[in-house]
C-alpha cells in the first residue's frame, strides 16, 4: 500500500478544493473499514487520502420537524445510540446494529457505506426504502439526488456526500429490517431487505417501498412487491403469493447465477420477517 500523501483537512471547503484539484487520483477516508482494505489489496491506489474525521460539519444527525438529516460522517454506533431511530425508523437502527462488530460500527460511516457501492451494505435498503436525498457538493455546486438515483448513475469523483435525507415519518408508517448473512456473528449480508409501510386505520396497507441488498448489482426498490402488496393486510395467504412475486423477479434478474437456488429460499424467510416486523412494530405506536 503506496501513497503519496494524506490530507487531514478541517472544513468541508478545504475537502472540495482537493477534491476539484485531484478527482480520481484522490480518495475521501472517514471510518476507512472498507476503503483501508481496498488499499492493501490494491485494488484501489489514489495519489491521495483526505481524512474527513475532523470535520464536526459531516458529524451531524438532525431533526427539523420535516426532514431527519444525517451527516457523512455520521457513524453506525451514532446512529444507533439516537433515540430518532427507534419506534417508527426501528428498521434503519436494526441495520446499523447488525454491522460487523463494535468496533466497525464505532468506525463505519454512513456515507462511506453510501460511497463503497456494495450490493450488500446494511444501511442501504432502509434508507433506500425512506426515498432519502443525497446531498453532494464540488466545486462546481452543490445538487441533490435520490439514493436510488445515486446508484444507478455514475457519481462524480470532485463530489462529497455532505447529508443524506429523508422524510420524517408519520406515526402509521412504519420502517422495517430484516437481514440473513453466513453467519449469527461479523456477516457480511447475503440477502436483505427493508419495508416502509404506510398504514390505514383497518391496517391496510396504504403505501408501501420495499428495498432490497444483494438481489442484484446494488440495492433496489422491489416495485413489483410493492405494487402487489398495496391495500392488502399483512396476512398468511399474502405473505405466502407476495413470496411468490419476489421469486419470479429473481428467477429474471438472477438468471443462470449459481446462488439464486439459495436465495429464492432465503428470500421467503426475510421478506415474511420484515413484513410481519412492520406488523409488530405498527401494534406498538400506531394510536388510532
Amino acid at each position: 500500500m503506496t501513497l503519496n500523501q494524506v490530507y487531514n483537512a478541517s472544513t468541508i471547503d478545504e475537502v472540495i478544493e482537493i477534491l476539484g484539484k485531484y478527482g480520481s487520483d484522490s480518495k475521501i477516508i472517514a471510518g476507512g473499514t472498507d476503503i483501508v482494505i481496498a488499499l492493501k489489496s490494491e485494488k484501489i491506489s489514489p495519489k491521495l487520502l483526505i481524512d474527513i474525521t475532523k470535520i464536526t460539519d459531516l458529524k451531524n444527525i438532525e431533526d427539523d420537524g420535516e426532514y431527519i438529516k444525517i451527516g457523512g460522517a455520521v457513524t453506525f454506533t451514532q446512529i444507533t445510540r439516537n433515540p430518532l431511530f427507534q419506534r417508527n425508523l426501528y428498521g434503519l437502527y436494526k441495520a446499523c446494529r447488525m454491522v460487523g462488530s463494535p468496533q466497525i460500527r464505532n468506525k463505519g460511516t454512513i456515507g462511506g457505506n453510501i460511497a463503497n457501492g456494495s450490493a450488500a451494505a446494511d444501511s442501504i435498503p432502509p434508507l433506500m426504502a425512506l426515498e432519502s436525498i443525497v446531498k453532494l457538493v464540488s466545486i462546481d455546486g452543490i445538487r441533490e439526488i435520490s439514493l436510488e438515483e445515486y446508484y444507478n448513475k455514475p457519481v462524480n469523483h470532485k463530489e462529497l456526500i455532505k447529508t443524506i435525507k429523508f422524510k420524517k415519518p408519520m406515526e402509521n408508517q412504519i420502517l422495517s429490517f430484516s437481514k440473513l448473512g453466513l453467519r449469527k456473528a461479523l456477516a457480511i449480508s447475503r440477502l436483505t431487505l427493508a419495508t416502509f409501510i404506510e398504514f390505514d386505520s383497518k391496517d391496510f396497507i396504504k403505501s408501501i417501498r420495499v428495498a432490497s441488498g444483494a438481489l442484484g448489482k446494488c440495492p433496489m426498490r422491489e416495485y413489483e412487491v410493492e405494487n402487489y402488496l398495496t391495500e392488502k393486510r399483512i396476512e398468511e395467504e399474502a405473505i405466502k403469493e407476495v413470496i411468490e412475486v419476489l421469486q419470479g423477479v429473481m428467477d429474471e434478474r438472477l438468471k443462470g447465477r449459481a446462488t439464486l437456488p439459495y436465495k429464492r429460499v432465503a428470500v421467503s424467510g426475510i421478506l415474511k420477517e420484515a413484513l410481519e416486523s412492520a406488523v409488530t412494530i405498527g401494534s406498538e405506536v400506531i394510536s388510532w
